[in-house]
């Protein structure tokens, strides 16, 4: 049990990046920097006691700097793609930055990402790291001052807890994630089309071409879009559906059923038959963005030990609200008010069977 800090690098602007290791009495171990908030592993053991780290990412900074993906990154200040990079709040037009095509994506050109966090450790039985923020007014475009603390926590059940909480002085879109890519056969073990998924959704958005919802929530009845009884990943990734065929497989905001409670329950199950991992995800949020990295193909940044990057050999369970609902009404409602606390928990439990 405990925390261990260790130098992982240096930024260009000559800010110094650290790792805190998180271990419990359980032999699970979770890594993450102060750049980014960045989860660089996850190591839990299997059915058979073997220990492996299920989480993708980079051996070195300069990989998390310059390399895409977001790989296991705290997202912000929105989360996701809003269209045409602007918006308009209050009766103002706000100007994003673009940087997917059209469309402004996971908090512009350096978003929450690329910040170097301010990070309080708290030892003990469920050790954790309280990770702050302030984004100022104005920053990629943004309206408000926006104070963010983020808390990962290690618990005696081997869940890794992620606990949101953010305030304004000023009406601003909030959408906070984490983008941490899963495999529970081990990072560099290939496809994850044979991992096994439950998710209790009922409905998923379509969306256009530059992968922006149409408006529609869409039942998931009938569609490859349904894993309300578990399924393999890969069991209808190549069915032929525009949605997939738009996206290269899963990018869907899938939208939880109404449970009725505003404490975090459990919505998704992973699970790696041949090696016993099951991932169990519980949270509050009401989406979350299914994603099966059909994007990682950029052969100058390979992952941890020189590992390729390949399509589909992750998973991505990103929690949210809607994206780009600050342009549909009928969507979740993503607007913090300067009296409101945006405050939201995601924990990815861990065991095996």
């Amino acid at each position: 049990m405990g925390i261990k800090k260790e130098w992982f690098g240096v930024l260009p602007s000559g800010e110094e990046v650290y790792a805190y290791t998180l271990c419990n009495a359980s032999a699970m171990q979770v890594k993450i920097l102060n750049y980014g908030g960045v989860i660089v592993q996850i190591k839990v053991p299997d059915r058979y006691g073997c220990v492996s780290d299920v989480v993708g990412g980079y051996d070195c900074l300069d990989s998390y700097v310059r390399g895409d993906g977001y790989q296991g990154a705290l997202i912000g200040r929105f989360g996701n793609r809003i269209a045409k990079g602007s918006f308009e709040l209050n009766g103002k037009e706000y100007k994003l930055f673009v940087n997917n095509g059209v469309n402004h994506l996971h908090g512009g050109e350096y978003g929450f990402n690329a910040k170097i966090w301010e990070v309080t450790e708290q030892d003990g039985e469920e050790p954790s790291v309280k990770l702050h923020l302030l984004s100022p007014d104005g920053e990629e475009g943004y309206p408000g001052n926006l104070e963010v603390t983020v808390t990962y926590t290690l618990t005696v059940q081997n869940g890794l807890s992620i606990h949101y909480v953010a305030t304004t002085d000023q009406a601003t879109p909030v959408n906070l994630t984490n983008h941490t890519y899963f495999n529970l056969r081990g990072y560099a073990s290939g496809s994850i089309h044979s991992q096994e998924l439950w998710l209790d959704a009922d409905r998923y958005l379509p969306t256009d071409e530059t992968l922006i919802p149409t408006g529609e929530l869409r039942n998931v009845k009938n569609t490859p879009f349904d894993f309300q009884t578990s399924k393999a990943i890969g069991k209808d990734i190549y069915t032929d559906c525009e949605d997939l065929t738009l996206a290269g497989g899963y990018d869907h905001c899938m939208v939880f059923a109404d449970r009725g409670s505003e404490n975090p329950v459990k919505r998704a199950e992973l699970y790696d038959p041949e090696r016993g991992r099951v991932m169990e995800m519980f949270t509050d949020q009401p989406c979350v963005q299914l994603y099966s990295a059909n994007f990682l193909n950029n052969a100058e940044f390979p992952f941890k030990g020189g590992y390729a990057q390949v399509p589909q050999t992750f998973l991505c369970l990103e929690t949210q609200c809607m994206p780009d609902s600050i342009h549909h009404t009928n969507f979740t409602n993503c607007v913090l008010m300067p009296d409101e606390v945006y405050d939201y928990t995601t924990e990815y439990r861990f065991s095996v069977k």
